[in-house]
């Protein structure tokens, strides 16, 4: 638990489409830069913005319960893959601060995601709620907070992660095990295991994913 009388909670959402080693990176620097007392990693349900069908729920929970099992601060949470309809942080976020009381929040995501963070459902609201965590796609000088110039938004309160790039790719991820190729360091092994056993990705041939 933080030293400070006010918790302080994560909240990192995705496909985990599967969940790979760089989902872990971040995850663990977030932690420990920002001292965080819980992590909930959040499995994205109906992902309206996906142009694919993600593989079952229970398959990607799963998968994200062996990739963080070395952080105790990590909790699966089940809500978005339990709630009906379109999956929308704002929703998640709103029903964790009834959770907290007084606690601080920490929005995880990639410099990718936040340069779009303005086009999310409400995310004005989001912004006053919680404070964006940011992994850079490439390593630049330590400034501050000051990461893109939209991060100059009276309204964004942001921190850069002090992590490394890691280049890994759900998408390559998935095409390489159609292909029948090895994930190498991409995947942890518990979950290229748990792949293997419900024969996940392997027999797709829609090369769209």
């Amino acid at each position: 638990m933080n030293n400070s009388s006010q918790q302080r909670i994560g909240l990192y959402g995705g496909a985990f489409d599967p969940p790979h080693t760089g989902h872990h990176a971040l995850a663990a620097c977030a932690i420990r830069q920002l001292q965080l007392d819980v992590l909930h990693v959040l499995p994205t349900g109906d992902a309206w913005h996906k142009t694919r069908a993600l593989s079952d729920a229970t398959h990607r929970s799963a998968m994200a319960a062996l990739n963080f099992a070395d952080l105790p601060q990590v909790l699966i949470d089940e809500r978005e893959l339990l709630r009906q309809g379109p999956s929308y942080t704002i929703d998640s976020l709103r029903e964790l601060v009834d959770q907290y009381p007084g606690a601080g929040f920490f929005l995880l995501m990639g410099e990718d995601q936040a340069a779009r963070f303005d086009t999310w459902k409400d995310w004005q609201q989001i912004a006053q709620l919680a404070q964006l965590a940011v992994a850079p796609r490439q390593m630049q000088a330590q400034s501050g907070d000051s990461l893109h110039e939209w991060h100059n938004h009276p309204l964004i309160k942001a921190t850069l992660l002090n992590m490394p790039l890691e280049i890994v790719s759900a998408t390559d991820i998935r095409c390489g095990l159609e292909q029948g190729l090895l994930p190498g360091q991409a995947l942890k092994p518990s979950v290229f295991q748990y792949i293997q056993h419900h024969h996940l990705y392997m027999d797709r041939h829609d090369r769209s994913l």
